[in-house]
């Protein structure tokens, strides 16, 4: 088989804390070079940063934390130039950044505003920085890794996407989160992969043109989908609705809360030589659960 080793550059965003922070340091424990900690937190991205270095086993492992508002377009340009100034190129982009709502309600009383919020950061956010982030990458030069039959082709990069287990399955009271997490499936796919379909590229800017084209440039763009995990978000959401625990507990096949470290480990997989063909997809991490929801 071929290494699992991933020894390149990366940068998360929503590093200081849940996914993104765990992640980070799963990359760390698995060889990366370098991480890009990247959060609209910079204090707390810089703590994570600092924290990581514990973690690594390259003995040249370097860090570098930024603030960075996923939002905005400059914003998210500026982390991706500091980045290649830095260390030169970007392997892995992990779009951990987003958020939630605070309340359960029902779709005749959800906040247009609080709608607006949820889809700016969670699908506005994510379309930003794999819009960017397929551009730099698919201006690198390719790499290989030795495999049992000799080299193999792992690409020019390899994009994460944080979506959810309500990518494929609705949540009641939670109408915008849910929205948003389908739309991250629906980048996530269409970033991917080739178009079946012949496109005049007259008709597309560059931008776009990367956003679709991914799959030509040796760029993977896959998506991890998360049921309950434990961070900060699900915290503030039990402190809500102290039933929680015991929904979870009824409705999970595991009967418990995920980790976020076992989530990080999945993302570090899809970014791994391991996976080299897997393109374009969306992996359920909710120990059956959606399976129990009767979801093909």
């Amino acid at each position: 088989m071929a290494t699992s080793a991933v020894d390149g550059v990366v940068v998360i965003t929503g590093a200081a804390g849940g996914i993104g922070r765990q992640t980070a340091f799963s990359f760390a424990e698995a060889g990366a070079a370098a991480i890009v900690f990247a959060d609209i937190d910079e204090e707390k991205a810089q703590q994570t940063a600092e924290e990581s270095r514990q973690f690594a086993v390259n003995p040249e492992y370097r860090i570098l934390a930024l603030s960075v508002n996923v939002t905005d377009a400059a914003s998210v340009q500026r982390m991706i130039d500091a980045a290649t100034k830095e260390f030169g190129r970007i392997d892995y982009s992990i779009n951990s950044a987003g958020v939630g709502e605070e309340a359960y309600v029902p779709i005749s009383e959800c906040s247009i505003e609080d709608f607006e919020t949820v889809m700016n950061v969670n699908v506005k956010g994510v379309l930003i920085c794999v819009r960017a982030m397929s551009k730099a990458m698919a201006a690198q030069e390719p790499r290989t890794t030795k495999s049992r039959n000799g080299t193999r082709d792992i690409g020019r990069g390899s994009i994460v996407n944080v979506a959810s287990a309500n990518s494929y399955v609705g949540l009641p009271g939670k109408t915008a989160y849910v929205t948003s997490k389908h739309a991250v499936t629906g980048i996530t796919k269409s970033a991917g992969t080739l178009p079946s379909f012949s496109v005049d590229s007259e008709l597309l800017d560059d931008r776009i043109v990367v956003a679709i084209d991914n799959a030509a440039h040796g760029v993977r763009v896959n998506s991890v989908c998360p049921s309950w995990v434990r961070t900060p978000m699900l915290e503030e959401e039990i402190r809500l609705n102290p039933s929680v625990p015991d929904t979870i507990k009824a409705t999970c096949p595991f009967g418990r809360i995920a980790e976020p470290e076992e989530v990080a480990d999945v993302i570090v997989f899809l970014c791994s030589p391991g996976a080299s063909y897997v393109t374009g997809t969306g992996l359920i991490i909710d120990a059956g659960l959606t399976l129990t929801l009767h979801v093909g």
